[in-house]
């Protein structure tokens, strides 16, 4: 079966940009021109492909469809570069990539930036779409044909994907000396968790959980603080609105200056963090690759 490129493009918009309006937009047609080529290939293909809603998202068979659209482009944006020996005058490349927020705002954008370096022997421009979503659920952004690569810490390869372990993150659990002296001054007891107050970055994030399991030996239901933001989170411990597992690198000079202070010393909890990328020989992709390895080696526990 042959596939209209014009029309993998438009249902490729329409997934990356979540919208008719803004896929039209983007590719600088008409709506209706977009509307008509992903029925077309709908028809062509006998199967529903978008669920139009707000935003769109892809059925399981417009997944994998996107993901062959979005391997289409980078392997032509390679033949480009080639054929042409630069990359002058060539859009950049785009990679869409899956990251959890603690990577994000700890060391993931060194490893950006070290991939958009301009390269030897014509490497082509590279921009990014960066999807946060946490490491226990990323590497379903790869399933859905979302992101061409992931930090992640499911270590059983996606189907057409790659692995490379990256290292460990390690978490603390921290509080504030005065919210330590309120709350645990009996000490780090079940009865004590349940009663004080916690961050909690989003409904995904099972860290805290994790921690008060192994000290309690039960579940436990705390008030919580819904707080996603990573810089927040540690600046939200520092006030003394409750405690949390912050990221040791984004806590250690608080550590180190006595304002925050581990509930449990020694009870780290460490999540051992991947990189999944699709098995493409591509150069955008592989400059990541090497970039993300490279920063994680400097900024993880091995």
């Amino acid at each position: 079966m042959h596939l209209d490129t014009a029309q993998l493009a438009a249902l490729a918009a329409v997934l990356e940009q979540g919208s008719f309006e803004r896929a039209a937009l983007a590719l600088h047609v008409t709506r209706s021109a977009v509307s008509q080529r992903v029925k077309l290939l709908e028809e062509r293909v006998g199967q529903v492909l978008v669920r139009r809603a707000s935003p769109c998202t892809p059925t399981e068979a417009g997944q994998a469809l996107l993901r062959h659209a979005q391997q289409m482009a980078l392997s032509e944006a390679d033949a480009l570069r080639s054929i042409a020996g630069s990359s002058a005058g060539l859009a950049p490349v785009r990679l869409a990539l899956g990251v959890n927020a603690d990577s994000l705002a700890s060391w993931f954008v060194d490893a950006m930036a070290r991939a958009a370096e301009p390269g030897e022997g014509g490497a082509p421009p590279i921009t990014f779409d960066i999807h946060v979503e946490d490491q226990d659920h990323s590497s379903e952004l790869l399933r859905q044909g979302r992101v061409m690569a992931a930090v992640t810490a499911e270590p059983q390869p996606v189907q057409g994907c790659q692995v490379v372990r990256l290292g460990t993150m390690r978490y603390r659990a921290l509080a504030s000396p005065a919210f330590m002296a309120r709350h645990f001054a009996q000490g780090v007891t079940a009865a004590a968790l349940a009663q004080a107050p916690v961050l909690v970055f989003n409904r995904k994030d099972a860290l805290q959980e994790r921690f008060m399991r192994r000290i309690a030996r039960r579940a436990l239901a705390p008030p919580v603080h819904w707080l996603p933001s990573s810089q927040g989170f540690v600046a939200a411990t520092l006030a003394g609105l409750g405690w949390g597992m912050s990221p040791e690198q984004l806590a250690r000079e608080a550590i180190d200056a006595g304002h925050l202070v581990e509930l449990v010393p020694g009870k780290p909890v460490d999540v051992a963090l991947h990189w999944q990328f699709w098995r493409l020989n591509v150069q955008a992709l592989q400059r990541m690759t090497e970039a993300v390895q490279q920063a994680a080696a400097t900024a993880l526990l091995p």
